[in-house]
């Protein structure tokens, strides 16, 4: 990727030197249907771009990424393409103080999800386009000056095949053949997006009128493709939308300065969601084609919410440079559980937010690559991997902890402040901090030091000591840091003190909140209390901690876990507990075992998924070698004994279900999921749909019970875009040496897949049960690498190298070899090598983790 990777240093230079005044853009997409006259597939772009330049006479230059360029005019002078175009960039020398550069250009259609996205639905063959550019890929659809502090108002034209529909930022109109849309807002090219097909498309209104009297009306659109719209439940989406629309317009003082609201559901997406303002783009996923869970609903409006929380933190007001990334995403990730909890049926997204989305993060303050929320990103590459836990969830987390720091209402009119003074224009850190400083009158200076810019998680362990009585004569809070990341922050946290119940639940009797300082903090408050059975630091989950227990605290978890009465404070017990296993505290049995005995009387299922995937990742990756085939009979049993014992027909039971076929590998298990699948087993209230289907296929395709010939009647049963997704992950998931040996081509040596089947194929690849079958793919993986890092889209790479990488092998002899390529090329690019370091991190921590498992053996 050579000349794509801008700097920070380049775009600041062109920041102080260039003001940009509008774009046209004229994209015609008629080429999207019909035979391609040669490949790549290419559409006719044509920009022209009216900026300033300070200093008259100077060279700058504009950002394309094209197969060829037609023509390239500055100030009304015809240039050379050839000589002014090198592929990714289009130099511009001698500008005068006002500028007009035309170009003329033919842009390529993408597989990889980046750019112009274009797909062909194989269930009709209809072709869908929409674009994605986050970070910086509008490059590859038009000219422009790709940097998020060059701001502009943009007007859109598109020439699409008869018979489609063609949406952008602003509202669009069909004059003369032409769908022209109407000038944005200034905003930064990479909220930019267009969408083109013969989309389904729903609509609606949101309207409020203000104190004053003004009223507010919005339109309101939703789409997906026509195969799906069968299933699409566009009226939940817009309950949402006009909830979160409702609270922000509450809460934020500023009316959504948009014009309408469209939200794209599209397929072979990269990402969760994007948010285009006026057009925001989601992952088709989120439409259910089958039985789902709440959980499942609660995410989709939990990133529904994040994206409009995004209309203004991010679009309205934009970071100058990717470094402050989290003036958005920790924000619009803050405001998606805040506004779900108080605004919508998901009232316990907090929950979820402590059990689900913070274990993202500690996962990811935790490898070598950690970062402060306030990152140093060097460049583009630094920044397209800088879209993590740390960002995301450590940052909300963060600002969990800000709102019980200077308090709600301090916090609400600061952003309030922010927006008014910031409207359409760049901040950085600062700007922030002076709103929130006037707002709370603390001084914000030392909380951002400890908060922002530094990297690390503090681990938070009570201390009681009693007197004889049995009363609690001190309680103290000790925190402590890891040597590599040794700062010790200040923590507003709720300590709980819980006992059993006379009925036997274990139920919180004492609270208090204390300003946690330094390596110990005593909690004078809670002197004098009866002697707790289970202390709770980070009650409530008010800071960003990695939880510990005491030891007659952790005997009770281990007892009575499931007697705990409160849904926030179990799931903080069991990502703590997750942590201690994650962390070599806890045999990988242990949490097992816990998951065996208490995670049937769950109730929050959200939490009942995540307690699946923790023991299913315990079982693969922490668990001795030798204890994998009894711990996968023991999760299989219990699994299935939980799925009988489910309420007919229920969401914990379908959600066992799916949780039997990831652990099912007994002849017994594959003859009851087989059967399941023909109709001639069944279970009391259990819909095998056709989302299930797959689900039991993978285990089945797994373990040699169903082959191509089955996969291929299923892809025929349900011959969609889904349905082939399925059947590839099935097809690759096969134990067969020549199955991984044309799984490992596919992905690796060829770039004819697209980007969802890439992904498909990489996680049917890996299976726990093929560690001999993948065993000879280590070494090919480092040999490989580097190349595919030079020749894919950073998306196709950044799959390869972390899907690809040999955690399933599992000994000192792969992180050896994870070492040797990482001494043997401290010259790769530092994106690439960061990837490599995060992955033998993961591989170190899982033998930390097996040797603690086999310790407990004895």
């Amino acid at each position: 990727m050579p000349g794509e990777n801008l700097s920070r240093d380049e775009a600041r230079e062109r920041a102080a030197l260039l003001s940009v005044d509008g774009y046209e853009v004229s994209l015609d997409l008629r080429s999207a249907v019909g035979d391609a006259q040669s490949e790549p597939r290419t559409f006719r772009s044509v920009t022209t771009i009216r900026f300033r330049c300070a200093d008259p006479g100077a060279t700058s230059f504009a950002d394309l990424i094209a197969p060829s360029v037609t023509a390239v005019s500055l100030n009304g002078k015809d240039l050379d393409p050839g000589s002014v175009f090198d592929g990714t960039r289009i130099e511009l020398a001698e500008l005068a103080a006002e500028n007009e550069l035309v170009v003329d250009a033919q842009c390529a259609y993408s597989r990889t999800g980046e750019g112009m996205h274009r797909f062909v639905d194989p269930e009709d063959g209809e072709v869908y386009l929409y674009t994605q550019y986050e970070p910086a890929d509008s490059r590859r659809v038009f000219a422009g000056f790709e940097q998020p502090d060059l701001k502009a108002p943009y007007r859109f034209e598109v020439r699409a095949p008869e018979g489609w529909t063609a949406w952008s930022n602003g509202v669009g109109e069909l004059v003369g053949g032409v769908w022209k849309f109407a000038e944005t807002k200034p905003i930064s090219t990479y909220i930019t997006a267009i969408a083109a097909g013969p989309y389904h498309y729903v609509t609606d209104s949101y309207e409020r009128v203000f104190e004053d009297g003004t009223r507010l009306e919005i339109p309101l659109g939703a789409m997906c493709r026509k195969g799906l719209a069968r299933h699409f439940d566009a009226d939940d989406v817009f309950l949402v939308t006009k909830q979160g629309l409702d609270f922000f317009h509450d809460h934020f003082d500023y009316p959504y300065p948009f014009g309408k609201y469209d939200q794209a559901f599209v397929p072979e997406y990269n990402l969760g969601a994007m948010e285009n303002p006026g057009l925001v783009t989601f992952r088709e996923e989120f439409i259910f084609r089958g039985k789902v869970t709440q959980a499942a609903y609660e995410r989709r409006a939990n990133v529904v919410l994040h994206e409009m929380a995004h209309m203004w933190f991010g679009d309205l007001v934009t970071m100058v440079w990717w470094d402050d990334l989290w003036l958005k995403e920790s924000f619009a990730d803050f405001m998606g559980t805040f506004s779900m909890a108080e605004a919508t049926r998901f009232t316990n997204g907090w929950v979820t937010f402590a059990n689900n989305r913070k274990a993202w993060a500690y996962r990811a303050d935790q490898l070598p690559s950690t970062h402060p929320i306030t990152a140093d990103i060097r460049d583009l590459e630094d920044a397209k991997l800088n879209f993590d836990g740390i960002t995301y969830a450590k940052g909300a987390a963060v600002l969990k902890q800000l709102v019980a720091y200077v308090g709600r209402d301090a916090f609400l009119e600061g952003a309030r402040r922010y927006f008014k003074q910031n409207a359409y224009g760049n901040t950085r850190l600062g700007d922030l901090l002076s709103v929130l400083e006037e707002t709370s009158g603390r001084d914000m200076t030392a909380w951002s030091r400890a908060w922002l810019q530094t990297a690390g998680v503090n681990s938070l362990t009570p201390q009681v000591i009693l007197n004889s009585e049995g009363r609690i004569t001190e309680l103290a809070v000790l925190q402590e840091a890891a040597e590599s990341h040794p700062e010790l922050r200040p923590h507003r946290v709720a300590v709980g003190l819980y006992r059993r119940s006379p009925e036997g639940a274990l139920e919180r009797y004492a609270r208090a909140e204390v300003d946690v300082e330094g390596p110990r903090t005593v909690v004078g408050e809670l002197a004098g209390a009866d002697a707790p059975e289970l202390v709770l630091v980070n009650d409530d989950d008010l800071t960003y901690c990695k939880i510990r227990f005491d030891e007659t605290s952790l005997a009770t978890l281990r007892d009575q876990l499931g007697d705990l009465t409160d849904p926030l404070s179990r799931a903080l017990c069991w990502s703590a507990l997750w942590n201690l296993t994650r962390d070599a505290l806890m045999p990988a049995r242990d949490f097992v075992d816990l998951v065996l005995r208490f995670a049937g009387r769950e109730s929050d299922i959200g939490v009942l998924q995540m307690l699946h995937a923790w023991a299913n990742s315990a079982l693969t990756h922490y668990a001795q070698p030798q204890w994998r085939e009894t711990g996968g009979r023991l999760l299989a049993e219990g699994a299935l004994r939980e799925l009988r014992l489910a309420e007919p027909g229920s969401q914990h039971q379908l959600t066992w279900a799916r949780f039997f076929a990831a652990v099912a590998s007994s002849e017994a298990d594959l003859q009851l999921l087989q059967g399941l699948l023909e109709g001639t087993a069944k279970i009391d209230g259990l819909e095998v749909d056709q989302e299930l289907r797959w689900s039991f296929l993978e285990p089945l395709a797994a373990h040699g019970a169903a082959d191509e010939t089955v996969l291929g009647a299923e892809l025929a049963r349900d011959d969609t875009a889904s349905g082939k997704r399925h059947q590839v992950r099935c097809l690759a998931a096969r134990p067969s040496a020549a199955v991984k040996a044309q799984a490992w081509a596919s992905v690796v040596e060829s770039d004819a897949l697209s980007n969802a089947l890439v992904e498909a194929t990489i996680a049917g690849f890996a299976q726990s049960s093929h560690r001999e079958l993948t065993a000879p793919y280590a070494p090919k993986y480092f040999e490989a690498i580097e190349r595919v890092w030079a020749d894919r889209s950073i998306q196709i790479a950044m799959d390869v190298v972390k899907g690809m990488f040999p955690s399933l092998q599992d000994s000192p002899e792969t992180l050896d070899a994870t070492d040797s390529w990482l001494t043997a090329h401290e010259d790769a690019p530092p994106a690439l090598r960061r990837l490599v370091l995060e992955a033998r991190d993961d591989l170190a921590r899982t033998l930390r983790a097996q040797a603690c498992d086999g310790a407990a053996a004895g």
